[in-house]
């Protein structure tokens, strides 16, 4: 989508509402896409309770809310786009589309269980079952690390990193949630695995999550004592985007999506660490990947490690073309009703 980056397409520099449930998982796909358009996005953000927290996604917006009226949250002069992703994001969507009519392009982000219908275009991964024509589905979730901010990070190397020998493995370790599990033998497995690159001289740059058992963070810790490694738990000046654009290769545990999402626009080997447990969405998503080229298993200790490259996946490009497409379709058609206002 460089056109897009370029702002040479009639979207570029309009205005756009981010509708979000404050999950930074969420902003983080919708400012993906927001940033590929070249939009000027405003987040509004919701947290509805009681009965219409309950209701969400089914339910109406809290008339205290005032939707559309002067003063309030959502009020005129309505975007051009707007975008949704979270059960309780859905109720606002939908009334901004009754209100708003032809001069808002609604887009969901995520399953939102109601059906195609909710609005005029839904994204999902391709591991998700949503079909229908205003569906459009890709590989990976949409993110924040576009080709351009990739390259302006490996521009310059942080002293850190720049002293680690190369391969350089980024090492993007999770932890249990609602599908995997992590057993002793599973940590055991995966503080051998990270041994294993150590001993073979890697420079290794590893980063946890919140999820991560506080006993296999320490025994990664001692794993990679004295080694060529660099180990963030927490605090500040997170060096994960570092991590990401100079790593040669990666080892992620399979439990976070993410995470594999974002190292998937490298083009870079992605090695998938599997804990015990896992789901048919998980299944689905890491064998497509598998059979794309993108990730295969761990090497054992000892085997050879092997390199291989693909074509990076960009999806929040793949999403706004397809936005740009649908949306300057619908313009052609409905002329003075889908319009967009001078920049």
């Amino acid at each position: 989508m460089s056109a897009s980056r370029l702002d040479d397409h009639p979207l570029a520099g309009q205005t756009a509402w981010i509708i979000s449930d404050g999950k930074a998982g969420h902003e983080a796909q919708c400012f993906g896409v927001v940033e590929a358009l070249g939009l000027k996005a405003e987040v509004k953000r919701v947290a509805p309770s009681g009965v219409f927290k309950w209701m969400a996604p089914w339910g109406p917006v809290a008339p205290r809310e005032r939707f559309g009226q002067p003063g309030a949250q959502f009020a005129p002069p309505w975007p051009v786009i707007a975008f949704a992703t979270g059960r309780t994001t859905i109720p606002y969507l939908r009334a901004l589309r009754r209100l708003a009519g032809f001069k808002t392009y609604t887009v969901i982000l995520m399953d939102p269980r109601t059906g195609p219908g909710t609005a005029d275009l839904i994204w999902v991964p391709e591991h998700d079952r949503l079909r229908g024509l205003n569906v459009i589905t890709t590989l990976t979730a949409p993110h924040r690390y576009s080709s351009q901010r990739l390259e302006a990070l490996r521009a310059q190397t942080p002293a850190a990193i720049a002293a680690l020998p190369q391969p350089r493995v980024a090492c993007l370790i999770g932890g249990p949630n609602g599908d995997y599990t992590y057993s002793d033998d599973d940590q055991s497995r995966l503080v051998a695995c990270l041994k294993d690159f150590a001993h073979r001289g890697f420079g290794l740059m590893i980063t946890t999550s919140r999820r991560t058992p506080e006993k296999l963070a320490a025994g990664i810790k001692d794993a990679v004592r004295d080694t060529n490694a660099l180990f963030w738990d927490g605090g500040e000046n997170n060096p994960y985007p570092d991590f990401l654009a100079h790593a040669d290769m990666f080892l992620i545990t399979a439990d976070s999506v993410s995470m594999t999402c974002e190292a998937a626009a490298t083009g870079r080997p992605i090695y998938v660490f599997s804990p015990s447990g896992g789901g048919a969405k998980f299944d689905r998503f890491h064998k497509a990947l598998a059979e794309h080229g993108v990730t295969r298993p761990p090497p054992s200790a000892g085997s050879e490690i092997e390199t291989w490259t693909y074509r990076p996946l960009h999806s929040a490009d793949v999403i706004a073309s397809e936005i740009v497409r649908r949306w300057t379709k619908r313009a052609k058609m409905l002329p003075g009703l889908v319009s967009a206002p001078p920049r």
